[in-house]
C-alpha cells in the first residue's frame, strides 16, 4: 500500500496472456491499492503513455500466477476506477471460431456470451441491487477507434464478431468448439465475461482487442498446442505495444460514451428506505453520484 497520494490515471490497459507490462510508460511507478474485495492482480503500473495519463494492470499478475477464474477482477476494476481511471482498453488472448480470422489477427468483438459458472460478475448485492444494462458490451466509439489505430499500423485486424467467454483453464474439446461455431460465434476465451460486466458497473468506458493465438481446435491440422500459442503470443505481444501507443491519446480525447459512463443511472432497483447502508458505504466509489 502506497503512503503517498495515489496518482491520477485517465485511462487504463489490461494486460492479457503474454501481455504483462509496457515498457511506454514514462515516469512509471508501482502501486498497490486496497479494495473492498480483496487485492488485485499484481502491481499496477502508473506513468504517463504519449502525454496521457495512463495505468497499466496484468490481469493474470505477473508470471501469470491466476487462472481465469481465480482473476480478482472485482478487486482490479475497483482499484482502476479509484485511480480516477474512466476508459479501459483490454487485451485478451483468444481462439478463433472462424477460417477468415487466422492467429496474430487483432478483433475488436461488439457482441458477448457468457458460458462461465463459477465466477462473481457483479459488485452489488447485501441489500442493495442494481441492474445494469450490458448491450452492448464493448464500447462501438471505443471499439472503432482502437480498430482504426490498428489498421493504420499494418496489424490485420477486424471490427465486429462475438466473443464467447469459456470457463477454462482447460482449452476447449472439439465437441465444445463445433459447438461453438455452429452458434455462428467468432472467437473464444476466458476472461471477457465478468470483466465487461464488472467495468459497466463502475461507469468504465471498456473495449476489448482480442489476440488471435490459434483455431482453438476445430481446424484439422491446426489444433491448438503450447508451442504454437506461446509463439503466436510473443507477436501478439509486440503488435500490443504499438498499439497501445497509437491507440491511448486518441481515446482520451474522445468523447465519453454514456451508456458506459452513465451505467447505473437508474439501475439501482432497492428501495432508498431498503437499502443496506453498510453496502452503501462499502461501494461509495460507485454509488455516491446517484445518492
Amino acid at each position: 500500500m502506497t503512503k503517498t497520494k495515489t496518482p491520477y490515471a485517465k485511462v487504463a490497459v489490461i494486460g492479457g496472456s503474454g501481455l504483462y507490462s509496457s515498457d511506454a510508460l514514462k515516469g512509471a511507478r508501482e502501486l498497490r491499492l486496497k479494495t473492498p474485495f480483496g487485492a488485485h492482480s499484481g502491481p499496477i503500473t502508473v506513468g504517463e503513455l504519449e502525454g496521457v495519463p495512463c495505468a497499466f494492470l496484468p490481469r493474470h499478475g505477473r508470471g501469470h500466477v491466476y487462472t481465469p477464474t481465480e482473476v480478482p477482477q472485482r478487486a482490479n476494476m475497483w482499484a482502476l476506477k479509484s485511480l480516477g481511471v474512466e476508459r479501459v482498453l483490454a487485451f485478451s488472448a483468444v481462439g478463433s471460431l472462424k477460417e477468415e480470422l487466422p492467429p496474430r489477427t487483432f478483433v475488436f468483438p461488439d457482441q458477448l456470451v457468457d458460458r462461465t459458472k463459477h465466477r462473481v460478475s457483479t459488485f452489488f448485492g447485501g441489500g442493495v441491487v442494481a441492474h445494469v444494462a450490458l448491450n452492448p458490451p464493448f464500447a462501438p466509439e471505443q471499439n472503432a477507434l482502437v480498430h482504426g489505430c490498428a489498421a493504420a499500423l499494418g496489424i490485420k485486424s477486424v471490427l465486429g464478431g462475438t466473443y464467447c467467454c469459456m470457463e477454462g483453464p482447460a482449452f476447449s474439446t472439439r465437441a465444445e468448439s463445433e459447438m461453438h461455431r455452429a452458434f455462428g460465434w467468432s472467437l473464444i476465451g476466458m476472461t471477457a465475461a465478468n470483466e465487461a460486466k464488472l467495468a459497466r458497473e463502475a461507469e468504465l468506458v471498456y473495449s476489448q482487442a482480442c489476440m488471435v493465438t490459434d483455431y482453438d481446435c476445430w481446424k484439422e491440422g491446426e489444433e491448438v498446442h503450447t508451442e504454437m500459442v506461446v509463439a503466436n503470443l510473443q507477436a501478439n505481444s509486440a503488435n500490443a505495444q504499438r498499439l497501445m501507443r497509437a491507440a491511448v491519446p486518441k481515446i482520451a480525447a474522445a468523447p465519453l460514451e454514456p451508456a458506459f459512463s452513465a451505467a447505473l443511472k437508474g439501475a439501482l432497483f432497492t428501495d432508498p428506505k431498503a437499502r443496506n447502508k453498510a453496502t452503501l458505504k462499502k461501494l461509495d466509489l460507485l454509488v455516491r453520484r446517484y445518492l
